[in-house]
C-alpha cells in the first residue's frame, strides 16, 4: 500500500511517497482505510527523530491519529464494525492508505461533524480534554494561561475550557499577527511574546494574582517564566518542547507555594493508560456533534505532499490546523 515516510532523518525534504505492508488486523483491532489525517507537531518531531527520543527504525512513518472508514474488524471487536467512519490513535504512523488500531482507541465519528472537522479534531481534541480534565484538574472560575494559542491545540483548549467553567483565559502568541485567532478562539486577553516579559504580562493580566493553571508546549525559558506567576497550588503542565529545550527546575519553587509541575504525553498515554481516551471521548464527541468546538483548518494538501504540510507548519506562521486527505 501506499505510505509517506522517509528513510533518512532530516527536514521536511526526507519524506516521500513509499510502498509498504498493509497491516494486518489484530483480533482486538480495526483496520482503516484512510480519509485523513492531522499534522503535528510531534509529527515534525517523528521526522527529526526527537519525538520521545526513542529508538529509529526505518522507514518512518509520521502521523498520531486518522480518519477513515473501517475496512475490517477483529474477531474480538464488538464496539465497531465495517462502514463506520471512525477517528483513531494508532500505535503505528497514520501518513498511510490504511491503518490499524485498537478497538478502545478507534471511535465513531458523530454524522453531525463534517469529513474536514473529523480530519482536523482528533488530536488536538482528546490531548485538550485529558490537559484539562485529567492532569491539569482544571476548576470552574479558575485562571488559565495556555501558550501556542492560536494553534490546534491551542484554540481547542480555549474553547473547551470555557465549556468547562474557566474564569479568565489567557493566551500566548509568537507574534501579533496570530493575536486574533487567539481572541476569535474566546481568549479573554492575549500576550505576545515578541514583547517578553512573560510572567511580568500575566501577573498584569491578572492584577498581580497569577495563574491557577498553565499548559505549556514550549519548554525552555517559558517552564521557569510560567512558575513565578504561578499561584499558589497552581499547576503548570508541561506537555511539549517547542523552543527544542527544556529548563531545570529549582524545586524551592514548589515546596513552599504548594505549586505542582506535571508532565503529559499523549504518545505516552496510548500506550500506558488508554482508558484515559475512554474516558474523556464520551464529552469530546458530544461537544464535537453540537458544534460546540470548531477546529479552524489553515491548510489543506494531499498525503503525497506531506513535506509541503510540515514545511509550513514548521514556518510557524500559520493559525490553526493542517491536515492531509487521501
Amino acid at each position: 500500500m501506499r505510505a509517506v515516510g522517509c528513510m533518512e532523518l532530516g527536514a521536511p525534504s526526507v519524506l516521500r511517497p513509499l510502498e509498504i505492508d498493509r497491516p494486518a488486523c489484530g483480533e482486538r483491532q480495526v483496520l482503516i482505510r484512510t480519509e485523513g489525517v492531522s499534522v503535528n507537531y510531534a509529527d515534525l518531531q517523528t521526522r527529526r527523530g526527537a519525538y520521545h527520543a526513542g529508538g529509529t527504525q526505518f522507514p518512518v512513518i509520521p502521523g498520531l491519529d486518522v480518519t477513515g472508514t473501517v475496512e475490517e474488524v477483529g474477531v474480538q471487536v464488538r464496539t465497531l464494525r465495517p462502514g463506520q467512519r471512525v477517528i483513531a490513535f494508532p500505535h503505528t504512523g497514520s501518513y498511510a492508505d490504511f491503518v490499524a488500531a485498537d478497538e478502545d482507541l478507534t471511535f465513531p465519528v458523530p454524522e453531525s461533524v463534517s469529513l474536514e472537522q473529523a480530519i482536523a479534531c482528533p488530536l488536538v481534541t482528546f490531548t485538550s480534554r485529558m490537559l484539562l480534565e485529567k492532569v491539569a484538574r482544571l476548576s470552574p472560575g479558575e485562571t488559565l494561561v495556555i501558550h501556542a494559542a492560536s494553534g490546534g491545540i491551542g484554540t481547542t483548549v480555549i474553547q473547551m475550557a470555557r465549556l468547562m467553567g474557566a474564569g479568565t483565559i489567557i493566551g500566548t502568541v509568537g507574534s501579533r499577527g496570530k493575536t486574533q485567532a487567539a481572541l476569535d478562539a474566546g481568549a479573554d486577553r492575549v500576550v505576545c511574546l515578541e514583547d517578553g516579559g512573560f510572567s511580568e504580562q500575566v501577573l498584569a493580566q491578572t492584577g498581580g494574582r497569577g495563574a491557577d493553571v498553565i499548559l505549556d508546549s514550549l519548554g525552555g525559558t517559558y517552564t521557569n517564566e510560567g512558575l513565578s506567576c504561578l499561584v499558589p497550588y497552581g499547576r503548570l503542565v508541561v506537555f511539549g518542547n517547542a523552543s527544542r529545550s527544556y529548563s531545570e527546575l529549582n524545586t524551592s519553587a514548589l515546596h513552599a507555594s504548594c505549586r505542582s509541575v506535571l508532565g503529559f504525553s499523549i504518545g505516552s498515554t496510548r500506550k500506558l493508560r488508554p482508558a484515559w481516551f475512554q474516558d474523556v471521548a464520551p464529552a469530546v464527541l458530544e461537544d464535537l456533534a453540537l458544534g460546540r468546538i470548531r477546529i479552524p483548518v489553515a491548510a489543506r494538501f494531499p498525503l503525497e505532499e506531506a513535506a509541503r504540510a510540515h514545511a509550513l507548519l514548521e514556518e510557524r506562521r500559520i493559525t490553526g490546523k493542517v491536515i492531509l486527505t487521501v
